[in-house]
């Protein structure tokens, strides 16, 4: 008889409607309210991408294509549970559920491909103090942009952008890989989420056959520590001014599906200074369900 495991996807989480904007963003900032220009930016940058994001039902689809696929290719029988780190359904509530549900052990994966103590690590930390608890075995993903789906997704999705645009303009054309960024201090502790990010940049570049690719960083906190940078749009215009590029791509590979900070801060933010300069915005599909991008996780799933 096959004993039946957990799958635990993490997230980010996201508002559900207009009501849950404050408490989540309260939860953001560890039970401080936000300020009511702050809360009224944030309303409004929902506002600009339609409403709310689509961030919750991308992550219930991509959590439910990993549960299948992995299934699919599993001599065991997974079992699915989402645990999002700011709103309901938390980590928590999810390995409580687990518990109740008589899971013994679980393998666990963060919707994100790169890994930072200051990111992933809290969400695996936060799940196996809770499986602990519980007397649950934990197994968790750490990252998964090395797997070859991951860069073979991200090479069409380039390329895709390459073919909008003439040929002869290649040349002219700057390709601005990005993630979001985090506070620089995680530099002192030889946190190996920037080198990252500059390895997949890297990485696409040899097997793309790109030219001009730069690294860039997004969608900073509002914090008075520095961040990660240089940010996207400022290297967008440092660019424009050194080199006179006619089209900016934008790979916020980082991310894993069109939300706030892709929808907003490169689709909106990046397209308003591409317009200043006058140069042109593109930005391909994000991965969402793709199966290779869902395939890459279930790698790294199967060598835990």
């Amino acid at each position: 008889m096959v004993q039946k495991k957990g799958l635990l996807v993490m997230a980010y989480g996201t508002p559900y409607k207009e009501e849950d904007i404050e408490p989540y963003y309260t939860h953001i900032r560890h039970g401080r309210p936000p300020a009511k220009e702050a809360l009224q930016d944030l309303k409004e940058r929902y506002e600009a991408i339609g409403g709310i994001s689509p961030l919750a039902d991308t992550t219930k689809r991509q959590a439910e294509a990993l549960l299948q696929q992995y299934n699919s290719a599993s001599e065991d029988e997974y079992q699915l549970y989402i645990g999002l780190k700011h709103i309901d359904p938390f980590i928590e509530d999810a390995v409580k559920q687990m518990s109740e549900d008589g899971i013994k052990e679980v393998e666990t994966v963060v919707l994100t491909p790169h890994y930072s103590d200051f990111s992933v690590g809290t969400y695996n930390q936060r799940a196996k103090e809770e499986c602990d608890k519980y007397g649950i075995s934990i197994k968790s993903v750490e990252s998964f942009y090395k797997e070859q789906p991951f860069l073979d997704f991200w090479t069409e999705a380039v390329k895709s952008s390459l073919a909008e645009i003439s040929e002869d303009e290649h040349k002219d054309t700057a390709i601005i890989v990005s993630a979001h960024s985090l506070p620089e201090k995680i530099k002192e502790h030889n946190d190996p989420y920037p080198s990252q990010l500059e390895e997949t940049a890297q990485l696409l570049k040899e097997q793309a056959d790109l030219q001009n690719v730069f690294v860039g960083w997004q969608s900073e906190g509002n914090t008075p520590d520095p961040w990660l940078g240089p940010d996207v749009q400022d290297l967008t215009r440092d660019l424009y001014n050194e080199h006179g590029f006619k089209h900016f791509i934008y790979l916020p590979l980082g991310f894993v599906c069109e939300h706030l900070e892709v929808l907003y801060d490169n689709d909106y933010e990046c397209k308003v200074v591409c317009d200043e300069v006058g140069a042109s915005y593109h930005r391909p599909t994000m991965p969402n369900t793709d199966e290779r991008f869902i395939q890459a996780m279930i790698n790294q799933l199967e060598l835990l």
